[in-house]
C-alpha cells in the first residue's frame, strides 16, 4: 500500500478528482504532497530593456496582473484541496502543499521530484488533449509515466 504519494496539482478539474479520488481510496495515514510546478515570470515582468517591443511593454503589466491572479488561484485551490484531504481525514502534519519554480519543463521537475521524494505512487489528473494533439505533444501525464522507474503511477480521468 502507498504510504508516501505526489499529487500533481493545478488548478485544473482533472486535478481536484486526483485529490478527491486520493480522499476516498486510500488510508489517512499516508504522506500526501501536493506539487505545483509554476512558470517563473518574474524576470519577464521586471525586463525593462530597450529591445523590447513597444507592443510588449504596452501590455507587459497586464500580462504580470494576470500572472500574479493565476498564481493566487493556484494558492487558493492548493490550500482547498489540502483542506479536503484534512477533512477526509489525512493528518494536517502529513499534507504538504509545495510550489515549485518550473526549471526544466513541467513534467520533467515533476520527474525530479519524484525521483529524490522516495514517493510509492504518483497521482495524476489526466489532461484533456484530444489523441491527434496527444501523439504530436506528448502530454505531461505521458511524459511521467515514461520518464519514471520503481514508482507507481495512477491516471485519474
Amino acid at each position: 500500500m502507498a504510504k508516501k504519494i505526489l499529487i500533481a496539482f493545478d488548478d485544473s478539474e482533472n486535478s481536484m478528482r486526483a485529490v478527491d479520488f486520493v480522499a476516498a481510496n486510500f488510508a489517512p495515514d499516508c504522506s500526501v504532497t501536493l506539487l505545483n510546478v509554476l512558470l517563473d515570470t518574474q524576470a519577464l515582468c521586471a525586463m525593462e530593456s530597450p529591445e523590447l517591443t513597444p507592443y510588449f511593454k504596452a501590455e507587459q503589466s497586464a500580462f504580470c496582473s494576470l500572472e500574479d491572479k493565476k498564481k493566487d488561484l493556484v494558492s487558493q485551490a492548493m490550500q482547498r484541496a489540502r483542506q479536503d484531504l484534512v477533512n477526509c481525514g489525512f493528518s494536517k502534519d502529513r499534507v504538504e502543499a509545495r510550489t515549485v519554480i518550473r526549471e526544466k519543463g513541467i513534467a520533467r521537475d515533476i520527474i525530479k521530484e519524484i525521483q529524490k521524494g522516495g514517493y510509492d505512487l504518483v497521482v495524476l489528473g489526466r489532461q484533456g488533449l484530444s489523441g491527434v494533439k496527444e501523439f504530436f505533444l506528448g502530454s505531461i501525464p505521458q511524459k511521467i509515466i515514461h520518464g519514471t522507474k520503481d514508482v507507481s503511477v495512477l491516471l485519474v480521468g
